[in-house]
């Protein structure tokens, strides 16, 4: 019985069918990037707002002063009474009321000195130039409340942790394409509420929510691209995260031309709807359920194939209806393989996103710094693509992730006054850690069968998320004690991880495993320097 790579090879790899999908899946990758990276924007922390007095806002009704004038009125008089306060986390304790100047509000407080106006913090009552700019000045999370903002951060990955695990398992149960689609819906309908929410709480919910099917859009994609292309194609998965870095390089230039979050976060939802058209163009499902019936029909629409195959190929695969995480360590090399991934993929967020936070801290323009941040990912993409099909998945992976741990080291002993060599140092290891992120989905997909490979990539990626809650609190708080300590820590985890995936068995060149015997005996498909062997009896391949 022929496998479904043995037919794709006779039918063609990467036919107009296939370059159509994979086209069309690609955009999901920059959609995805909008949803993963918005935080961004929509949290900016207003440049200019203050505390307001009881009263203020009727007083300066009443006299019409400006905005400008009311803050002197408000702030002024805080800041000469105590040089180390902004106005913005407490107020003056008193109350204006409709017997106050319009010119010296103060007056009747004038037996005292400013400095002894009683103080209090503020818990609400905020004012902002521009109020509607972000969801900080939205929901008044500032002060007290910043760490709220924190919290849509987390709970944004804490939706991706659920998707992983809930759409991973129905994609694998009920077929990539359906949940793909309806993902899509989510994405776009959770995203409008987000939008529009009347507060906080109900902002949370949905933006979980919407990261249940976002994260449910980009894995059931990665996984459809991978596997309607022959082995020799399947570095197209890599490019999947060219797009993806498009995205990190579009935002920017969105949120710099829309004004309020709102309208980010719109502008960001909604192209989701437009990949619901992509149910005419999935004309055949791809190899996602425990029976694989190809007809003629949807043979010629890959490829025109029929002079090759009968009208009809049924290819069985083992079943495993209801995949759990025993079945990823039942067996020695599933359960080294599934322990190795998951710690390179909590690895690679911790990594990434840690030295995305760090960059951010140098201040600056955050539109143009982000673009460039974004910019320096795609010699990453560009890398993979010359040597992984050349030299194979395994030596990439593992120099990238020595040598990201070898230049966080580096950056952390660097004198700060050579700033240029600093920058470049940590540059180079955002390069190598991005090489490692990238390459991790692709051996991630090719290291486990047909019948377990959404859930198991769902499994491992959902380590992704773990790391990505857990990056902010550890740079910060290290960063606290030291500036650099966080990159050596990075470092000492990079460097584990790059000896780690060098364990894992080559994947190129060999057809996706579609039952667990299969990855059994992908270690033994290779000899020394990963090339395949041959049977000493029958001279094939084994």
């Amino acid at each position: 019985m022929p496998s479904f790579d043995e037919v794709l090879k006779e039918a063609g790899e990467f036919g107009r069918f296939q370059k159509r999908v994979f086209f069309l899946l690609c955009q999901t990758g920059v959609t995805f990037s909008f949803l993963f990276a918005s935080v961004v924007f929509l949290g900016q922390t207003p440049g200019n707002y203050w505390c307001r007095i009881p009263g203020a806002a009727e007083l300066s009704e009443r006299c019409g002063w400006s905005l400008e004038e009311e803050q002197n009125f408000t702030v002024l008089p805080l800041r000469l009474g105590n040089g180390s306060s902004s106005g913005q986390c407490e107020r003056l304790d008193i109350a204006w009321d409709a017997s106050a100047s319009c010119t010296s509000p103060l007056a009747r407080y004038s037996n005292r000195s400013v400095g002894n106006l009683p103080v209090a913090a503020c818990h609400d009552n905020w004012v902002y130039k521009q109020p509607h700019s972000s969801i900080v000045s939205e929901y008044n999370l500032v002060c007290a409340n910043a760490w709220m903002l924190d919290l849509s951060q987390a709970i944004l990955n804490l939706g991706f942790l659920a998707g992983a695990f809930t759409l991973g398992y129905a994609a694998d149960r009920y077929g990539r394409i359906l949940i793909y689609l309806l993902s899509c819906l989510g994405v776009g309908i959770c995203g409008i509420i987000v939008a529009f929410a009347p507060n906080f709480t109900v902002f949370l919910i949905f933006r979980f929510l919407q990261g249940v099917f976002g994260k449910g859009t980009w894995m059931t994609c990665y996984v459809i691209v991978t596997e309607i292309v022959g082995s020799d194609q399947r570095i197209v998965g890599i490019v999947i995260q060219i797009f993806f870095t498009l995205g990190i390089m579009i935002l920017p230039g969105i949120a710099y031309l829309v004004p309020t979050w709102q309208g980010i976060q719109l502008a960001i939802s909604l192209p989701n709807f437009l990949f619901l058209l992509y149910y005419w163009f999935f004309i055949c499902n791809t190899p996602a359920l425990k029976t694989w019936e190809i007809s003629e029909t949807s043979l010629r629409a890959s490829a025109d194939p029929a002079p090759y195959f009968s009208p009809q190929i049924t290819i069985s695969n083992e079943e495993v209806s209801n995949p759990s995480f025993l079945d990823l360590v039942r067996t020695p090399q599933m359960r080294r393989n599934t322990l190795i991934l998951m710690y390179a993929w909590f690895t690679s967020a911790l990594i990434y996103q840690g030295l995305v936070m760090r960059l951010g801290i140098v201040g600056g323009n955050l539109y143009l710094d982000f673009f460039i941040s974004g910019a320096v990912e795609l010699p990453a993409a560009l890398l993979i693509l010359v040597t992984i099909d050349r030299i194979g998945r395994r030596l990439p992976f593992g120099i990238s992730n020595i040598v990201a741990g070898i230049a966080c080291l580096i950056t952390a002993f660097l004198p700060e006054d050579i700033p240029w060599l600093k920058t470049t140092v940590a540059t180079l290891g955002r390069l190598g850690i991005t090489m490692a992120f990238e390459i991790v989905y692709l051996v991630n997909t090719e290291l486990y069968p047909t019948t377990l490979r959404n859930f198991g990539v769902s499994l491992c990626s959902s380590l992704c998320d773990l790391g990505g809650i857990i990056a902010p609190f550890l740079l910060f708080r290290l960063a606290a004690i030291w500036l650099e300590l966080p990159l050596i820590i990075f470092s000492i985890l990079a460097v584990v991880c790059g000896v780690l995936v060098l364990l894992l068995p080559e994947t190129k060149g060999i057809s996706l495993p579609e039952t667990v015997d299969d990855v059994e005996r992908l270690s033994s498909h290779f000899g020394k320097c990963g090339k395949k062997r041959k049977h000493r009896d029958t001279n094939s391949y084994i």
